[in-house]
């Protein structure tokens, strides 16, 4: 059966990029998957960053169980009750500031739409701010302001983008300064470039506050208060895309919260649904006033589902009952420290940084030069599947060869010192057989 299923994975799925496995996956629980062969592999990518609380946790299943008791789905304007109970927790025990109004939809392009959507209506804008190295999503409006992405052979994209040069202080644009220095020069110079440029219709600034898909990086503070007066200044509004950030992964409840900012508009996905389809858009009282005013709408076939927002509500249960933003904290110290004492043993590894359970591990040929190890990266991560351990490695040639890692937020120190010595072999093993391709 698996070999059938196999052949017809290959004939009948549309290949959509992006890493590929040679078997097709069964089954999953807390920080394992398997495969059809009945391999087992630990996930420190949490599936596609999104197994906040591990695999099927007993909570979600329970979750849809419960809905399936109740109901998968309404017609759109019915409002589930426990659509408005996930929205009020939310409110009292999650969101920043005065952030209070959400809506629910389904995926983190969805949550980039809308909040586009929210700013320009709002301010009667068109033009938008992000960041390069940024990663908002594949829709339309989303893949215009993702830099990080492929952008080439899909047609004309939304027009009013800008781009502000992401702080990297690795690789720094602006080179000789410190790693603050450095990040609020590539925002003045952007912003006066925008200025120049911008037709008086801004709308909004969007920015990751740890910008993942660019490497793992992590803005200076003062940066992100900079992005909140220079939103402030033009009359544009301040989106937060926390799809990877909120609920507990970085150590704190939001990227907010750490950086000491407060948004306009936040968007939250993949911590939020523990798997499932489940992504929100806050946003403050006073706007969404204003553009239901105006007629404001994204009526979709699954705008407020009452099967994710059950998941939501248990997802958000789990990590409080069991403090897992704490132990974000306390495992993310973990895993950097045996990255740290890796860093210490080979010359390759250039950089280890990151936020709690959001690490990223930077490869080069050597720490001189900072050149990317683009072939030891590519070699390492199929040698660590090989031996037991799934990670994802960024390897676009401008962004450096970088492992982001992002474990559940239930994963124990038995399974990082598992992961760390999986990873030790392959890097080691690696080097060799890399040293040995250059003598021959």
């Amino acid at each position: 059966m698996s070999t059938d299923l196999q052949n017809a994975a290959q004939e009948f799925l549309v290949r959509y990029g992006g890493d590929t496995f040679p078997n097709l996956f069964t089954s999953a629980k807390g920080t394992i998957v398997k495969d059809s062969n009945g391999r087992e592999y630990l996930d420190f990518t949490s599936g596609q960053m999104c197994a906040t609380i591990g695999h099927n946790h007993p909570a979600i299943v329970e979750a849809v169980n419960r809905a399936g008791e109740k109901a998968f789905h309404f017609f759109s304007g019915m409002i589930p009750e426990v659509v408005a109970e996930l929205a009020q927790t939310l409110a009292r025990d999650w969101l920043p500031g005065d952030l209070r109004k959400t809506i629910f939809i389904n995926t983190g392009s969805e949550a980039t739409e809308v909040a586009l959507r929210m700013a320009k209506m709002y301010t009667d804008g068109y033009e938008i701010l992000a960041l390069g190295g940024s990663w908002h999503g594949i829709t339309g409006g989303a893949s215009s302001v993702s830099m990080a992405s492929d952008r080439k052979g899909y047609g004309v994209p939304a027009p009013g983008v800008f781009v502000i040069p992401e702080p990297n202080s690795y690789r720094p644009y602006m080179k000789g300064m410190s790693e603050e220095d450095s990040a609020l020069a590539g925002l003045e110079m952007a912003l006066k470039l925008f200025d120049m440029q911008s037709t008086g219709r801004g709308a909004a600034i969007i920015v990751e506050p740890v910008i993942s898909a660019g490497g793992v990086l992590v803005p200076p503070r003062s940066f992100m208060q900079a992005l909140r007066q220079a939103a402030d200044d033009r009359g544009m509004l301040l989106i937060f895309d926390e799809a990877q950030t909120a609920f507990g992964r970085i150590g704190t409840r939001t990227g907010s919260e750490y950086f000491g900012v407060v948004p306009d508009i936040m968007t939250m996905s993949k911590t939020l649904g523990g798997g499932l389809p489940l992504a929100a858009v806050a946003t403050t009282a006073k706007i969404e006033e204003d553009i239901h005013a105006k007629h404001f709408a994204f009526y979709t076939s699954h705008v407020s589902d009452p099967l994710t927002a059950e998941v939501g509500l248990a997802v958000l249960r789990v990590i409080a009952e069991e403090r897992l933003v704490a132990r974000a904290n306390e495992m993310g110290a973990y895993l950097r420290g045996r990255f740290e004492e890796l860093q210490q043993r080979y010359e390759v590894i250039g950089d280890v940084r990151g936020l709690g359970l959001l690490m990223g591990v930077e490869l080069v040929e050597d720490r001189a030069s900072r050149k990317p190890a683009h072939a030891l990266g590519a070699l390492t991560t199929q040698k660590c599947f090989e031996l037991g351990l799934s990670m994802n490695i960024r390897r676009r040639p401008e962004r450096g060869s970088v492992w982001r890692i992002a474990p559940p937020l239930t994963v124990s120190h038995d399974e990082i010192d598992r992961a760390t010595d999986i990873l030790d072999r392959a890097l080691r093993e690696s080097l060799d057989e890399l040293s040995m391709r250059k003598a021959a």
